[in-house]
């Protein structure tokens, strides 16, 4: 005899079993205005990476910002890229 299955009521949505993914990309560069967000030349962007948890994405955005701290013109971010591409949730 083969195990039972039981499977949710058509009513009860099934449960997200795993979380969702939440990337966040690192990135910098020199700014116009060291209080802006304005990159002199956006095709020089340095794009450290992509990563898959928050902690990751700070570990490396504070090796880079400690790389540059005496640079008041170089900025490093961390952008939550999940945020992006689901702006609903």
């Amino acid at each position: 005899m083969g195990a039972a299955i039981l499977l949710p009521k058509e009513s009860e949505p099934m449960e997200e079993t795993t979380p969702k993914q939440k990337l966040h990309l690192v990135m910098g560069g020199r700014v116009t205005d060291p209080r802006t967000m304005e990159f002199q030349d956006p095709e020089s962007v340095h794009v450290v990476g992509v990563y898959s948890n928050y902690d990751a994405a700070e570990e490396a955005w504070r090796g880079q910002a400690q790389r540059t701290v005496d640079d008041a013109e170089m900025k490093y971010v961390i952008v939550h890229l999940h945020k992006l591409l689901t702006p609903d949730e």
